[in-house]
């Protein structure tokens, strides 16, 4: 039975995705309407003040793996900067960046692989500051080296998030669906949108790459914007830093290549199982490891401390980068009988409003599984608009199960559908006021110039890829 608190927890939604389309934060609309609705539903204020904090409670159990593992992740970067190991991985590309083509391609290789396992965040200084200027040299425009960036990092690693998988767990978090199943469709997707996005935006690009010079990096060193510059590439290295920073810069892509390796083992033979976060679980065992080995090596009278503080800043980036998500995902997990039940404080009977509204909605829907698809792809654009991309993921998570239901569609490809939108949108591809900023400020491009550009290779990849789902998923 639909009553007035469905019809406001309807309103809520709405509400926050219109939030959204004037690009503000989205915070403060969703814990005004948890209240609301809760009041509505339990006719009690006391059980409503409760219910809105236990909402962002019951998300922060949930999603606090997430949080931990960026941390870890963070904390592991941090101290490979220490030795100076994060600039000895990259430098062996340098070799290889002969021409503006290559260098295209190169850019796309290395900051999907870092990003990968570190979030383009600390990918984009770490090749905009090494490799850009390389590429340049190599002839290929600034605007290309941006757009490689950020679609390969922003783009295509992000809206994977395959190793970390923060993003398949929030989509699966609220409808309580497969995460294994989401990382894997989302992988899947997110290749045939970037591989689509890329190409194209390479082909409407290889007309401006020039020949080779010198006096295009001089040109390009010239231009106005500054770049903050990393305190690890100013300060000196003794020899023996230098030799721990080769050592480290070795050791760590061969531990994470194995743990690829052993998982990728996992997915094709019956003898080992990796399920849900037991792949994230791996990644920051290993990475709590080689922070450990890393500070000891370089650290070892002050280790103890060091380690400390590392992890430190990275809870401290972890939760600046993530807690905005726990209150909108609070509202959104009222969707989900499951987890709306540890929310009103209730053993049984706990309402679905998600789920009983879209099947209250079902006879007005065309019952054609073409619609399901582009309108989760779109409902996952619109919240990307607030320029995170990750805040969005527990609506078209939650909408998935349902919506997947009554169409006929597996509710996991849904949701993976619904989290290639939000961050290829909201991640740093197509929204000036995210992350994208850091990659236009590294290529000293204006940061619209990189929207105009993307946007139509980045919207035919997400159409191609939605289409793909729909056929062979």
């Amino acid at each position: 039975m639909i009553t007035l608190a469905h019809w406001l927890y309807l309103g809520g939604t709405l509400l926050i995705i219109l939030t959204m389309l004037f690009r503000k934060n989205v915070v403060v609309p969703a814990i005004v309407s948890t209240f609301v609705v809760c009041f509505v539903y339990s006719s009690s204020v006391g059980v409503a003040l409760q219910s809105t904090f236990r909402a962002s409670l019951v998300a922060a159990s949930s999603l606090f793996d997430i949080f931990l593992i960026i941390a870890v992740m963070t904390a592991l970067l941090r101290s490979l900067k220490d030795l100076g190991a994060d600039e000895k991985m990259i430098q062996p590309f340098q070799r290889v960046m002969r021409n503006g083509h290559i260098s295209f391609f190169i850019l796309v290789i290395v900051t999907y692989a870092i990003s990968m396992f570190f979030w383009p965040t600390p990918a984009v200084p770490l090749v905009g500051a090494i490799l850009i200027p390389v590429a340049i040299r190599a002839g290929l425009p600034p605007i290309g080296a941006g757009i490689a960036i950020s679609l390969a990092g922003q783009g295509m690693a992000l809206s994977s998030d395959y190793i970390i998988q923060i993003a398949p767990t929030l989509s699966a978090a609220p409808g309580d669906l497969s995460v294994h199943l989401i990382a894997d469709r989302a992988l899947l997707l997110s290749i045939v949108t970037g591989v689509i996005a890329i190409g194209l935006a390479y082909i409407w690009l290889r007309k401006q790459i020039k020949k080779p010079s010198e006096t295009h990096l001089r040109k390009w060193e010239n231009m106005e914007g500054e770049v903050e510059q990393d305190i690890s590439s100013e300060r000196e290295f003794s020899v023996k830093e230098k030799k721990q920073a080769k050592l480290f810069a070795f050791i760590v892509p061969i531990v994470f290549a194995t743990i690829v390796g052993y998982m990728i083992y996992a997915k094709v033979t019956s003898s080992v199982e990796i399920e849900g976060g037991d792949g994230a679980a791996i990644v920051g065992g290993g990475a709590l490891l080689l922070l450990l080995f890393a500070t000891f090596t370089h650290h070892p009278k002050q280790a103890l401390e060091k380690v400390s503080n590392h992890i430190i800043e990275g809870l401290l980036f972890a939760f600046k980068a993530m807690g905005i998500v726990l209150p909108i995902a609070g509202f959104f997990f009222l969707g989900n009988d499951e987890t709306a039940a540890q929310i009103l404080g209730m053993s049984e009977d706990a309402p679905a409003f998600l789920f009983e509204l879209i099947v209250a909605g079902e006879s007005f829907i065309p019952q054609y599984p073409i619609f399901a698809a582009f309108g989760i792809l779109l409902i996952g654009m619109i919240s990307g608009l607030d320029g995170s991309g990750f805040s969005g993921l527990p609506l078209t998570g939650a909408l998935a199960s349902p919506l997947g239901t009554t169409m006929g569609i597996e509710p996991e490809t849904l949701a993976a559908i619904g989290q290639m939108g939000a961050i290829w949108v909201g991640g740093g591809t197509l929204i000036a006021w995210s992350s994208l900023v850091a990659v236009a400020g590294f290529a000293k491009v204006p940061v619209m110039d990189l929207v105009r550009k993307s946007f139509l290779p980045v919207v035919i990849g997400l159409t191609a890829a939605t289409v793909f789902a729909l056929l062979f998923l």
